[in-house]
């Protein structure tokens, strides 16, 4: 059974809802390097979370996200294929069953464990990030894979505060906790044109996947699957398989910012 969000329908259903579901640039895909276009003109990204602004970790009924004060362009990111600086808005997570599947990007038809969506809006271009949310070239994520492997000491921090939000609507303060630390070593990614993974499914993504994975221990990532689709008062759903799977690219462009 796939997540029970969203009127407990799964991704398969939400075009009756969000016709966008069958457009031309949905999210994820499946990133085939061998086919992924090398471009030079692509800059280094630059990821300046230096003043970290934290603000708050829940449970929205889908994942668990961490969102920051984003009033100025502090905490952002620039260069990579963009043209302005993208505030960061929030951080989420999805993840699996077992290790085998959890990531919603796979790469070479390989699904990873979990995968991290590091949120930004265009705050130069537009006034508010629901606006940006609303266009094409509103919203940049950054996805980064997890996989199994030793303890990430950084990540302890984030799963030792998800019981104060197991059930879907809570919400616990969590302040200054800067995800440069959840960043890998490098920096290399692949880009392409996309959309919101989640309804409403706007095609407002530029994404941005590092090629590098992080290495988070099977422990912390049981500490995921500890957490709740459902409210306190309803019948408890673990919150599982919270991914969209990969979807047809229609004839977009991977361009990739290393030489493979």
């Amino acid at each position: 059974q796939h997540f029970p969000f969203f009127g407990f329908e799964g991704p398969s259903e939400w075009h009756k809802s969000y016709p966008i579901a069958q457009g031309n640039r949905q999210s994820p895909i499946d990133i085939v390097p061998a086919k992924a276009v090398y471009d030079p003109n692509l800059k280094p990204l630059n990821i300046s979370y230096e003043s970290c602004t934290s603000l708050n970790i829940s449970n929205n009924g889908h994942s668990v996200m961490v969102e920051f004060e984003d009033a100025d362009d502090k905490t952002a990111i620039s260069g990579g294929p963009f043209e302005n600086p993208f505030r960061l808005k929030q951080f989420h997570f999805h993840w699996g069953t077992k290790p085998s599947q959890g990531s919603e990007h796979t790469v070479d038809g390989k699904p990873f464990p979990s995968e991290l969506h590091l949120v930004h809006w265009n705050a130069r271009k537009y006034a508010t990030f629901g606006e940006a949310a609303a266009a094409p070239d509103g919203l940049a994520v950054i996805g980064v894979f997890l996989e199994i492997g030793n303890e990430h000491a950084n990540m302890n921090r984030l799963t030792d505060a998800f019981y104060m939000v197991k059930f879907k609507g809570t919400k616990a303060q969590f302040r200054s906790f800067n995800p440069k630390c959840l960043l890998p070593l490098s920096l290399d990614y692949w880009t392409y044109p996309g959309s919101l993974t989640t309804p409403p499914l706007n095609e407002s993504v530029t994404w941005i996947v590092l090629k590098e994975p992080i290495r988070i221990s099977e422990k912390q990532l049981e500490k995921f699957r500890t957490l709740l689709f459902t409210s306190e008062e309803d019948q408890r759903i673990q919150m599982v398989n919270n991914f969209r799977p990969p979807q047809p690219l229609r004839g977009r462009v991977v361009r990739a910012s290393f030489k493979a």
